[in-house]
């Protein structure tokens, strides 16, 4: 049981055994007042309601900020140590310097923390969890945090999850093509300024020209966005990869439990505002065919399958965002390898890429807890 504050008494105390056991966890989300925050707020009130108090933290700028969850208005208080008392679980949407800093303060006042940053994803110590595919995981919690995956990981690995436990993953290739929410507000600002400055022209015919015609107002990206693809998403890393390429690669095997996993992946910006999107070349150790892949992709959690493209059905990101699913199509066995398969993947990168996944892990969390 959690220490109650000081100077109130326990809800053991108050209520009694009986009641402290069926008692529902108390719950905080810090960076409530972010993109993924907002979309989190969503996904708790729609959900079934395990959670007794929401405490809503962010950083002092936002404290005194009220925020509907389960059709109530909730008040923002500012992260502190005092903010996690009496907190059970704490589901973390904040950059990496604030998880590195606050995270173990949440864990010593008792708190479960699921952390959507990258602190902690690669850390051995701390499961790197998809319910749909390692569930199992999240009870083996040595530093009481449980990691929840980077949003292009997340946007593919359900899929594929259900493909490695029939078939066996041998290799992966993946190219992504990711939204520019991935970046936060500032992305989709930037896109969207982008494209008031380039409609109704015939910008797009010459070398440079919208790049002139945007101007200083490439935000985040190292190009422009509208009307382009930008080859790079992520920071710079050694040998010319990218951060956000690295994290395919290292947290695939991880969640999979395929430490030597070959993975390879190029990972491109485009102008989408939400639902990062992938091409997927996976080999298996064993023989595949299309009927087999359809099969289980049809009847895995969390998968649709929307394939008939002579009927021109497949997922597209202006179709899929704001659901919840991985959507895939476009499957077919690899001309030259009958042991491999392409696949077209679409998922939505705040809801299952980020809130759903944490609301996902919440939720096995809270069963524990009160089990």
């Amino acid at each position: 049981m959690i220490p109650a504050e000081a100077g109130r008494p326990s809800l053991a105390d108050t209520l009694g055994t009986d009641a402290r056991t069926a008692a529902k966890p108390q719950l905080a989300v810090v960076g409530a007042t972010g993109a993924v925050g907002s979309v989190l707020l969503g996904i708790l009130s729609e959900r079934a309601d395990i959670w007794g108090e929401i405490r809503l933290i962010a950083s002092p700028r936002s404290a005194g900020r009220k925020l509907t969850v389960r059709g109530a208005e909730v008040e923002v208080v500012a992260l502190s140590e005092e903010a996690f008392d009496g907190i059970d679980v704490a589901m973390f949407d904040v950059p990496d310097e604030v998880s590195a800093q606050w995270v173990p303060v949440a864990v010593a006042k008792g708190a479960v923390v699921i952390d959507n940053a990258g602190t902690f994803r690669l850390d051995p110590d701390v499961p790197l969890v998809v319910p749909e595919v390692n569930a199992h995981a999240a009870r083996v919690r040595p530093r009481g945090i449980i990691a929840n995956p980077n949003c292009t990981t997340l946007s593919m690995i359900v899929a594929l999850g259900a493909l490695h436990a029939e078939y066996g993953l041998s290799e992966l290739i993946v190219s992504s093509y990711q939204a520019v929410s991935g970046v936060g507000k500032a992305g989709v600002d930037t896109l969207r300024a982008q494209l008031s400055a380039v409609s109704g022209t015939e910008l797009g015919n010459a070398p440079g020209d919208v790049r002139r015609a945007v101007g200083d107002t490439l935000g985040p990206f190292p190009a422009p966005i509208a009307l382009n693809v930008v080859p790079w998403a992520g920071s710079f890393r050694e040998d010319g990869w990218s951060s956000e390429e690295l994290k395919i690669r290292d947290e695939s095997r991880k969640i999979l439990g395929l430490p030597e996993l070959p993975v390879t992946a190029t990972c491109v910006r485009v102008p989408v505002i939400t639902t990062h999107s992938l091409t997927v070349h996976a080999r298996f150790e064993n023989e595949v065919t299309v009927a087999g892949a359809h099969e289980i992709l049809a009847a895995a959690p969390g998968v649709v399958l929307s394939d008939d493209p002579a009927q021109d059905e497949y997922p597209t990101p202006a179709d899929v965002v704001g659901t919840d699913p991985t959507w895939v199509g476009r499957v077919r066995r690899s001309l030259d390898d009958p042991r491999a398969l392409e696949l077209f993947v679409c998922g939505d990168n705040l809801r299952k890429g980020a809130a759903l996944n944490t609301a996902q892990i919440g939720e096995l969390v809270a069963a524990e807890l009160q089990g």
